[in-house]
This record gives structure tokens, sequence and C-alpha cells, in this order.
């Protein structure tokens, strides 16, 4: 399975998405998956809740929310629904680890904390309200946006 790259439209369109979906949730776990879900017409019932605490794996500096948002769309996409099914599971890995290649490759780690300390220039611990708002008044919202955005693109073009 490669990539299929999007059109520029579609990708102006994901681009506009996870702007207006961030701005209501503040959340990037719950956009990445919001904007594939609804790209992609999947299901989601309570996954869009059980995002709720992924943003950095409970803002602790952990797995960006933007991965972990994604890779929900991507399981969905190519994931197993019985768990007997190894053939399933095996064939949901490549795809699963060739969005996590390319993130990394794209941004230069996986881990909230390192993204935000190489794009800002400083290790925010987003659970401190000091250092929240720091975040905030340093453009972190923008930075994340952009590293949402070109999370979504890479999912999308594997989903595709």
């Amino acid at each position: 399975m490669s990539a299929n790259p999007i059109s520029d439209d579609i990708s102006a369109k994901l681009g506009k998405e996870v702007h207006a979906v961030l701005d209501q949730s503040q959340n990037c776990a719950q956009t990445a998956f919001a904007v594939l879900q609804k790209e992609f017409n999947l299901e989601g019932g309570q996954i869009l809740k059980a995002l709720t605490p992924f943003p950095g794996l409970a803002l602790r500096g952990e797995t960006c929310g933007a991965v972990t948002g994604c890779l929900m769309a991507v399981g969905l996409t190519f994931g197993r629904d019985d768990l007997n099914d190894w053939k399933g599971y095996l064939a949901s890995l490549p795809p699963s680890r060739r969005f996590c290649r390319r993130f990394e490759e794209a941004q230069g780690s996986l881990l909230c904390a390192n993204l935000l300390e190489a794009k800002l220039g400083h290790r925010y611990d987003l659970a401190s309200r000091v250092d929240s708002l720091k975040y905030a008044a340093s453009g972190g919202k923008k930075v994340c946006r952009n590293i949402i955005t070109s999370a979504v693109m890479m999912a999308a073009e594997i989903m595709r």
C-alpha cells in the first residue's frame, strides 16, 4: 500500500477543517480524528470521547495527539474487527508504521515535548497553568495546528 497524494483542493479543505475543529475542541487528538472521520465517513462512536485525554498522552509530553488521532483513523480503515483475525492485525501494521515513520521524518519526533521544544525553543509542561499560558503566548497553537494539518495530510494519503 503506497501513499496516494491528495489533491490541492482536498489539502486546502482538510487544512481549513483542522483550523475550525481545533478552534472548537482545543484538542489535537480529537481534531485529527474528527477531520479524518468526516473526510472518510468513518464510524467512530465513542472514539472521539475516548481521545479526550490523548494530547501528549494526558499532557505528559509523550506521544503527540495528532499521531494518536490519526492512528485511530488509520486503524478504523485498515484494522481488524475480530480479535482472532491475526492476518487483519498484521495487515494493519504497515500503513500504521508508514504513517509514524513519515510523521517522524517530517516533524523530527513523535513526542509532544520534543516537538514543542524543537519548534518553540522551550520544553513546556502543558499540564501546568503557567507553562500552558507561556505556550499560548509563544505561538504554540499555530505550531500545533501546523503539525496536526501535516499529520492529517499524511494519514489521508495513506488511507486513500
